[in-house]
């Protein structure tokens, strides 16, 4: 997994076109978080559409929170939702760094320049948006769990130099919060107004950088050997597992802050059906993707199985989970 820059005259013309797609779009339909939202709007701490969605959240299914009376299960889904946003705010930050020093490996005339640079903005744009929106609402939250916090700097430093591996933690967390964000927007209860607003630009910008990782992926995996392939197809579903985790299980000392016990946080978020059922989910668009690269071996199936996120592929980008499998 060393450095790999692609030259001019390396670059498929698809992926060329799909570049070029790309940053035209990011000129043509973008955001400015101060221009787009209004930041004067309160929100309500106490509005009962922080309330968790029981379909689309493992806390939200769990019987413990669904007892809890109205005002007890609304802070705790308001504290819930806000250390994803903030772990969010934390991830770009890490996707600005690394893609900063993946820039610097370019050639001249690469057109990838051009399209980090415009990712990278809007990203800086989505820190500042998740980091507002933390603000507003008037939660402390955490964020990311301490040890990822302290390894941000080392890890990445490490991705500069191994952009296989940097490109697939950007799907491992895009990917969940996408899913996390999107089942929000849909879910029937709703979300805050200022919620819902920045979550809206979030999905809308987000899908190109998902498209551009996924894009880079799949130019370069078929031209790495036979070894390499091998090490990146047991790589990939440890990262997603791994970025998961991160992104959507909150540090339990956040949980333990608004009173949800040990037990009632193992079971939602580790080991509970709706939570395995969840975590699967997340990933059928990388399924296909692992699958239409050739990352699929007995070895890989395996391990995707063994972390719980296996299951069949998705037909299309964005087909809505019904087929994941769970390990009993």
């Amino acid at each position: 997994m060393g450095t790999v820059t692609a030259p001019r005259s390396e670059l498929s013309e698809e992926f060329r076109q799909m570049l070029e797609v790309l940053s035209e779009g990011s000129v043509h339909i973008h955001f400015d978080p101060y221009e787009d939202i209004d930041w004067t709007v309160a929100t309500d701490p106490a509005d009962p559409r922080w309330v968790l969605d029981p379909e689309n959240d493992p806390l939200g299914a769990h019987p413990w929170y669904q007892a809890q009376p109205l005002d007890r299960r609304v802070e705790i889904g308001r504290v819930r939702f806000m250390n994803v946003i903030r772990t969010g705010a934390v991830f770009e930050t890490l996707l600005v760094r690394s893609m900063m020093h993946y820039v610097t490996t370019l050639e001249n005339f690469d057109p990838q320049f051009r399209y980090c640079l415009h990712e990278m903005t809007e990203e800086c744009n989505h820190i500042q948006m998740f980091q507002e929106l933390v603000n507003s609402v008037g939660d402390d939250v955490q964020g990311p769990h301490r040890h990822l916090r302290r390894a941000l700097p080392i890890i990445s430093l490490l991705f500069g130099y191994m952009p296989t591996l940097f490109m697939i933690t950007v799907l491992a967390g895009e990917e969940p919060i996408d899913h996390y964000q999107k089942a929000v927007i849909r879910a029937d209860g709703d979300a805050p107004d200022l919620v819902r607003r920045a979550v809206q630009i979030h999905i809308a910008e987000e899908a190109r950088h998902i498209s551009f990782a996924d894009a880079w992926l799949r130019h370069t995996l078929p031209r790495q050997n036979a070894l390499k392939r091998f090490g990146v197809s047991l790589w990939f579903p440890i990262v997603m597992r791994m970025g998961a985790l991160e992104i959507i299980v909150p540090p339990y000392r956040e949980m333990a802050r608004v009173g949800v016990p040990k037990d009632v946080y193992i079971e939602a978020f580790l080991t509970g059906r709706t939570g395995r059922r969840l975590m699967a989910g997340y990933f059928n668009d990388m399924r296909r993707l692992v699958s239409e690269t050739g990352l699929i071996n007995p070895v890989s199936q395996r391990l995707w199985q063994r972390l719980g996120i296996w299951g069949e592929p998705s037909r299309y980008r964005g087909e809505p989970d019904r087929r994941a499998v769970l390990r009993d």
